[in-house]
């Protein structure tokens, strides 16, 4: 009888498994093929149309680097807000800046705003309950994504990796941002981490609160809706752009789509900075497919400040096809790089949450934002050569000569990739 109970409990534990890392859609496994540059319009027609929402006109993106610049502008927009403020994100941690940002959106339930707080039940574990109770308090309504039920097991590998704050539907924040002690300061060593934000106004912001209000459904049943959330957008700026959402329960491999069409379109040079740089076969074919038509690849990743060293182990096991190529990577040196970034042919930008790796492919819900402008890209790659700076280049030769040990123990977690 233990045996049999024992069986069971192993066939339940693999089908647990089973179901939470895989989805029911079939996996992208076809190469996108190259048939226009990034500048050709069809490229636009292809991402709004394609792959997702329409390309608006007329918006301002302002890149935040590190939490001296981050989390003063953010508490700035929540103590300015007059009518709504909307905010999810995967990691909410005790500590000076979690409580301060609590107080901030206490403040304003309590001056009669609507205020809504989406926390990853996962990624915020370590939040003091006194925390979430005081802002529920005030008025806050927080709620936590996906809780662990006996109804939900199969969905317990979903997250919300999601980093979005709007206020008054006029005003968003998105990039790769936590709201931790490890993101304030300004990555002056290796406890504060090097990470960029980014402050967004014009029509995009309504798409911005789109995708928040989406997960806020899901997670309440409560469709909110009305000028409040959703007022009327002027022009802020020149810049074009589109939100792009993915999530398992609805296009779970859209922003691996997206990723790949952008790589495929690349005739010149694609910078890539990203915290977790895992990529499956069909993103690594990508990648070298670009190095060998002649596009500069330079990626950077986290040195040895890294905050899951078996993710650095399984990305170090990988690079070999890469480097072979000829695509640059390079190890950030002074602490963790936190950053999710790509610029392709100094023409199209990424950023927002999603990292080069299965879990944000195919199991997290993210999103990112992209802008279609020149000048917004020159900018990005000014700030991508100055963290390239800081950052030591792996060579094929080094990355042969590592020790067999070590190298056994990467191939080994290379194989683990979507676990991680």
């Amino acid at each position: 009888m233990p045996v049999i109970l024992a069986t069971i409990v192993i066939t339940l534990l693999v089908g647990l498994l089973y179901i939470n890392f895989t989805g029911p859609e079939k996996k992208v496994e076809t190469e996108i093929e190259h048939l226009y540059p990034v500048e050709d319009p069809q490229f636009l027609r292809s991402m709004g149309l394609l792959m997702g929402p329409s390309i608006l006109d007329g918006n301002k993106v302002t890149e935040l680097i590190n939490g001296d610049q981050i989390f003063p502008a953010m508490l700035q927009a929540i103590r300015a807000a007059k009518k709504t403020v909307m905010f999810e994100t995967f990691i909410y941690w005790s500590g000076d800046i979690g409580n301060e940002i609590a107080d901030a959106l206490s403040e304003r339930a309590r001056a009669g705003l609507k205020v809504h707080v989406l926390l990853d039940w996962v990624g915020s574990s370590r939040v003091e309950d006194a925390i979430v109770d005081r802002m529920k308090s005030a008025g806050v309504e927080v709620r936590k994504y996906h809780p662990l039920t006996w109804y939900n097991l199969d969905r317990i590998n979903n997250r919300t990796h999601r980093k979005l704050l709007i206020v008054d539907g006029e005003v968003g924040f998105t990039g790769g941002v936590g709201i931790a002690p490890q993101w304030t300061g300004n990555a002056a060593d290796p406890d504060h981490w090097r990470d960029t934000h980014y402050r967004v106004e014009g029509p995009i912001v309504a798409q911005m609160q789109s995708v928040m209000l989406d997960n806020w459904s899901k997670t309440t049943g409560k469709v909110l809706h009305g000028r409040d959330y959703f007022p009327t957008l002027q022009p802020a700026g020149q810049q074009s752009a589109q939100m792009f959402a993915s999530s398992p329960n609805g296009g779970s491999e859209s922003m691996l789509m997206m990723m790949l069409l952008a790589i495929t379109a690349a005739t010149r040079t694609i910078d890539i900075a990203n915290a977790y740089f895992v990529p499956d076969d069909i993103t690594r074919r990508a990648l070298v497919a670009a190095a060998r038509r002649g596009v500069r690849v330079r990626i950077i990743v986290p040195g040895e400040h890294i905050d899951t060293a078996t993710v650095r182990r399984a990305s170090r096991g990988l690079w070999g096809e890469l480097l072979e190529a000829g695509v640059q990577i390079h190890e950030y040196l002074p602490t963790m790089l936190h950053c999710k970034l790509m610029v392709v042919d100094g023409l199209m930008t990424s950023v927002g949450s999603t990292n080069f790796d299965v879990r944000s492919f195919r199991l997290n819900d993210e999103a990112n934002l992209n802008i279609y402008d020149a000048a917004f890209a020159a900018r990005q790659t000014e700030v991508f050569e100055a963290d390239l700076k800081q950052s030591r280049r792996v060579t094929l030769q080094a990355w042969r000569a590592r020790p067999f040990t070590e190298k056994l123990h990467e191939h080994a977690l290379a194989w683990f990739g979507s676990l991680l």
